[in-house]
């Protein structure tokens, strides 16, 4: 049976958390919404029309959702060609990928956009697959997205490992029954990640790298 090694991308292969809360931000208040920095934070990761409706509620004018993704859309790719992948997040594919286990990208971001995030981790060889919010109905924190992963990698959520830095990835993998893993590097507290599904917490890519013969990958060993 095979194993896969499932990662979402923002904030946890990526630095870019951040980026999309300026750009979040910035695209809210050209529309005239007021929304504090710290609340779109703490919805990166979910997909586009989800964020919207966590943030300005289900009553919003959803009218203006095509124009508010888009504004997002335009601002965030002006960063397209400098997006600063976080350290070791290739070497840590790759050696998964050494190792056995399939790699699969578990993203809301699609097209021009993980195209650029793809190309600035530069660890495609190390890549089975990806599974985008777009190729099901629901997204995160809905475990949709890590099923169709899981039927990517033709692995059993058993025998995966599923590794994110938001309380949305950790709730998906976790309601598909999946080993989930945890990185501080998105910005969201260890409490929270622990609390929504994570077995065991990392700082950042390189941690996880350096401690990987005793995280949760090393129990699920041929």
């Amino acid at each position: 049976m095979n194993r896969a090694a499932l990662f979402d991308v923002d904030g946890t292969l990526a630095d870019t958390n951040h980026l999309h809360v300026v750009c979040w931000w910035e695209a809210f208040r050209q529309a005239g919404h007021d929304v504090a920095m710290h609340d779109v934070h703490r919805a990166i990761g979910l997909p586009g029309e989800d964020l919207l409706a966590h943030l300005l509620g289900e009553d919003r004018d959803t009218d203006e959702d095509d124009a508010l993704s888009a504004a997002h859309t335009t601002l965030y790719g002006t960063y397209f060609d400098r997006l600063p992948p976080l350290d070791a997040a290739a070497e840590l594919l790759r050696e998964l990928d050494r190792r056995g286990w399939r790699v699969v990208l578990v993203t809301s971001a699609k097209d021009a956009e993980l195209d650029a995030l793809r190309r600035a981790i530069g660890a495609d060889d190390a890549i089975t697959a990806t599974a985008s919010s777009e190729d099901v109905s629901e997204g995160k924190p809905a475990p949709d997205q890590v099923h169709h992963a899981l039927g990517l990698a033709d692995a059993a959520a058993r025998d995966s490992v599923f590794v994110g830095d938001t309380v949305w990835d950790m709730r998906a993998g976790s309601r598909a029954d999946v080993t989930c893993v945890g990185l501080l590097c998105g910005g969201i507290p260890r409490g929270d990640l622990e609390e929504a599904g994570a077995r065991a917490v990392y700082r950042h890519p390189a941690d996880l790298l350096a401690h990987l013969d005793s995280s949760p990958f090393a129990e699920r060993r041929r």
